[in-house]
């Protein structure tokens, strides 16, 4: 079976506009391509994990639109373009066709995702391949909608703190959970009950499927929820790999949720962010720097034995 591309240049700020025209008018996807891509003008666009870039198109901008079969691509761009706002609506668009090969995209996007191992004896495997090594902590986790599959650098910091520190017999709250994976990780080591909140619904539903096929018993939340059900709750491992900025805000909530002489971990903090990030949760404990990869870092702490810090 063949398929059809339509390409169409368009300025930065009515690359969106089309792109949702497209859809509307029948594609079966739209993605959005630097148009200069592979010359020297070519521009990199890019964003913390577990976000979208701030910019998320180019200054010239290729919409690609696949067709459905037996599609008339004149028609279809007329459609999206009648869609449009002024000036996309009254602009003359001029369009390319490109065909597209047929493959067996299953397979090729599977070939993309290979076990990945973190830390001494941590494996993340994709339920198409065999563990490398059965008798390690192999974690069955394919990539998805949710933030969290162990190749980015906060992730795995995280999971090998908590390795390092196996919260054996303890309770462990994970959150911004995203997957699920350092919930996952926190329970295949021991620990007595793991909770994990995210306030992505998507996200909790991805970490729950995770959590069954694992064999994992975890309680997922979104934050209202879990006030609801944890008022007062403290645990003795709290691990949160979010951002700077909302760490920052989170410092009295995440700190009130340590119980006294627990341990503090943060992640998705870059280098630079260290010391601000540090200096927020100063009033509540002390953080250091537990450890650093390829630009980002990872702070941990623990909570002054009788601290009066309580759950916000």
């Amino acid at each position: 079976m063949s398929w059809t591309e339509i390409v169409i240049e368009v300025p930065l700020h009515q690359a969106e506009a089309l792109s949702d025209a497209l859809m509307e008018a029948g594609a079966l996807s739209v993605s959005v391509e630097d148009a200069d891509e592979g010359t020297e003008a070519e521009q990199p666009l890019f964003g913390e994990p577990g976000m979208e870039p701030e910019q998320t198109a180019w200054e010239r901008s290729r919409v690609v639109a696949l067709l459905p079969q037996d599609a008339d691509p004149a028609t279809l761009v007329a459609e999206a373009q009648a869609q449009c706002e002024a000036p996309l609506q009254t602009a003359r668009l001029t369009y390319s066709l490109r065909p597209v090969a047929d493959q067996d995209w299953v397979r090729l996007t599977q070939s993309q995702f290979e076990p990945i191992h973190i830390g001494k004896n941590i494996w993340v495997v994709p339920s198409w391949h065999d563990a490398p090594d059965p008798t390690a902590l192999v974690l069955e986790l394919d990539p998805g909608l949710a933030f969290g599959t162990g190749s980015h650098p906060t992730t795995r910091l995280c999971m090998e703190w908590l390795e390092a520190n196996a919260p054996a017999g303890l309770s462990v709250l994970d959150y911004g959970c995203g997957s699920g994976i350092l919930a996952l990780v926190a329970r295949k080591l021991g620990a007595r009950e793991v909770a994990g909140v995210d306030i992505d619904a998507q996200a909790i539903e991805a970490a729950r499927h995770n959590s069954l096929r694992n064999g994992c018993e975890i309680d997922y939340y979104v934050p209202d929820d879990f006030a609801q059900a944890h008022p007062d709750t403290r645990f003795d491992v709290v691990v949160a790999n979010i951002l700077s900025s909302p760490l920052k805000l989170l410092a009295p909530m995440l700190c009130g949720r340590v119980a006294p002489g627990g341990r503090l971990v943060l992640s998705g903090i870059l280098s630079r962010q260290a010391d601000e990030v540090a200096a927020a949760y100063a009033p509540f404990m002390p953080m250091s720097v537990w450890a650093e990869r390829d630009g980002w870092i990872a702070l941990s702490g623990t909570l002054p034995p009788g601290s009066d810090a309580k759950p916000a």
